[in-house]
């Protein structure tokens, strides 16, 4: 038999027929300054954008992100755009113009109180080479993967203070278990 889904209270154990091809494309997160924060994601997490939209009328710009270094995305824009939006794992920055020129804007980072967002992750072949290669580039750290009682697991800011967690797969196989 083929998994499907752990059971827990809540969980439907059958997927509805109506929900068949809906895909988890992206996740959005605010950014105060774009060219921070696409030199952060494009030059050390080494992410590529693909596509840039801008809203004029509503002065706000999106910048789509992906981490896939085979993924063959369409030249032309148009095909490009609805390709984007055809995949998984997009990260979507969403920049509100003029957040860049304002020295107190912040976001809230969903970690702070009171607590809702909390982060996301990227997962690493090698998680020594990794903290190597953020220590190179003075990423900050929340936490260090030999700190606190979940070892293997490290926690990093992005410039607008978000976390992201950076996991090496083969390292959690024991992860849940008693």
């Amino acid at each position: 038999m083929t998994f499907t889904t752990e059971s827990h209270p809540g969980v439907r154990a059958e997927m509805p027929a109506a929900t068949r091809g809906f895909v988890l494309n992206h996740s959005m997160l605010r950014v105060k300054d774009p060219a921070v924060s696409l030199a952060f994601y494009t030059g050390v997490l080494g992410m590529r954008v693909l596509r840039k939209l801008d809203f004029p009328e509503m002065k706000f710009s999106l910048y789509f992100l992906m981490k896939d270094d085979d993924a063959a995305a369409p030249d032309e824009a148009g095909e490009r755009t609805a390709w984007t939006f055809s995949q998984r794992g997009i990260l979507e920055l969403t920049h509100n113009w003029g957040t860049e020129n304002d020295p107190d804007f912040r976001y809230h980072d969903g970690n702070a109180q009171p607590q809702g967002f909390g982060h996301i992750c990227f997962s690493v072949p090698d998680l020594a080479a990794a903290v190597r290669w953020f220590d190179n580039n003075q990423v900050a750290f929340v936490k260090r993967p030999e700190q606190g009682k979940m070892k293997d697991v490290a926690f990093i800011k992005d410039p607008d203070g978000y976390w992201i967690e950076i996991v090496q797969p083969d390292l959690l196989t024991g992860l849940g278990r008693s």
